[in-house]
């Protein structure tokens, strides 16, 4: 039986996922706060997780792209297709020399279900405080919304998602880091 806190939570990331997938989130819930500027460093971090060696930190990924996803809740329906999208197309963003990492309040024992139950070969970090969610500006509450960032391999933040729709986000995002990789090459 879900106790009311669970039940509450539950509902509310599910109207959130709903409202996300069908590109309604309220300005105020897609911002959720002030956004971290482009082209700066991207908050460091390290969480918990339920792969390697229970803990994941950005600058574990130097010298690669990363893909932070914040995502309401396992095992809601707008994040189950997100994940699934990402494991998808996880052969191309290997290509691309990215990373891919989901970060939500749920715990680790969720994360481990959620990936077993989706077959998800990318780790799925537990900021159950949401200190790390607040930091990208992220945050409701108690769950973080639904956002992405794309970080080059310097660390730096390149861009950013809000209120995706998970049907099309990853293909979206495999699309801005073409753009992204092509612009750097360029450059050099």
């Amino acid at each position: 039986m879900l106790s009311r806190p669970n039940f509450l939570s539950i509902l509310l990331a599910s109207c959130l996922a709903c409202f996300t997938w069908l590109n309604f989130t309220p300005t105020a819930l897609a911002l959720g706060g002030k956004q971290l500027p482009l082209n700066q460093p991207a908050p460091e971090f390290t969480l918990p997780t339920n792969t390697g060696d229970g803990e994941v930190s950005l600058s574990d990924y130097r010298g690669n792209w990363v893909v932070v996803y914040f995502y309401p809740k396992d095992f809601t329906s707008g994040c189950t297709i997100e994940a699934r999208r990402f494991q998808q197309d996880l052969p191309k963003y290997i290509e691309r020399n990215t990373q891919i990492l989901g970060i939500s309040a749920d715990d680790v024992d969720s994360h481990a279900e959620f990936c077993d139950s989706e077959g998800l070969k990318f780790p799925l970090l537990a900021d159950t405080d949401g200190s790390v969610s607040k930091a990208y500006s992220s945050w409701m509450r108690f769950i973080s919304l639904r956002h992405t960032y794309i970080i080059d391999p310097d660390g730096i933040l390149r861009e950013r998602f809000l209120g995706v729709n998970p049907v099309i986000h990853s293909m979206e995002v495999l699309a801005s880091l073409d753009e992204l990789q092509s612009r750097m090459k360029d450059e050099v």
